[in-house]
């Protein structure tokens, strides 16, 4: 091999190794596996909480505080949907609800839906776009025109649409669901729908547990 072939293929791999380097640095953490740290003890309902977080219902100082962690593409997400709508609507007043986003590599449009969501959210509208996600999640689950989907959806909201396609192309948006996902890394969440009820993470078996953990936390 001549030195001119070796002098080429040295230039060739080193344009590989900045390529990588520059691909390993534009990643975030969602598209990477989750490899958390066991769940976090000693953890307070202030600690699963950020200044931003979305809070669906607020009921005030020393309720007990019920906090979400989700992936609007996640099946079991969609399952436990109902339920946490119909628990809402039952401790109206005296539980505060919130969620935050936890996008998982697995699920090509839970990113998209969470640029979605946080767009929606900057016009006020977080919780009607949170609940169209889950409502029609059988219908853009595994597209690949998804975020045609949640266009329209802010569309029906009655979104400012130039307002919306700013907020989903601006890298602030998925910093600002970066910081959720890595909040719920610290804490040790690596699935979802992870909840937890006044710091404390639930160990969620069955639909059912979400109820018996708020009653546990009102007894207290």
């Amino acid at each position: 091999m001549t030195a001119k072939t070796w002098n080429i293929l040295g230039i060739v791999a080193a344009a590989l190794v900045i390529v990588g380097i520059t691909i390993a640095l534009v990643v975030r953490p969602w598209e990477q596996a989750v490899s958390a740290p066991e769940p976090a003890t000693d953890v307070t309902a202030a600690d699963t909480l950020a200044d931003d977080t979305h809070i669906l219902d607020d009921a005030g100082e020393g309720a007990p505080v019920v906090v979400e962690f989700l992936d609007f593409e996640c099946p079991s997400c969609a399952l436990v949907y109902p339920t946490m709508e119909t628990l809402r609507a039952e401790y109206s007043g005296e539980v505060t609800f919130a969620v935050r986003y936890f996008p998982l590599a697995s699920h090509q449009n839970a990113f998209p839906a969470a640029l979605a969501a946080e767009a929606a959210a900057q016009q006020g509208e977080f919780e009607a776009m949170y609940q169209r996600l889950f409502e029609t999640h059988s219908d853009w689950a595994g597209t690949d025109d998804a975020a045609e989907a949640f266009r329209g959806f802010a569309e029906d909201l009655g979104l400012d649409m130039d307002a919306y396609d700013a907020a989903v192309a601006d890298p602030a948006t998925g910093d600002r669901i970066e910081a959720d996902y890595e909040a719920g890394v610290a804490l040790g969440v690596q699935s979802t729908p992870t909840i937890y009820i006044d710091g404390q993470q639930l160990e969620l078996n069955h639909v059912d547990d979400i109820g018996a953990g708020i009653e546990a936390a009102l007894a207290d």
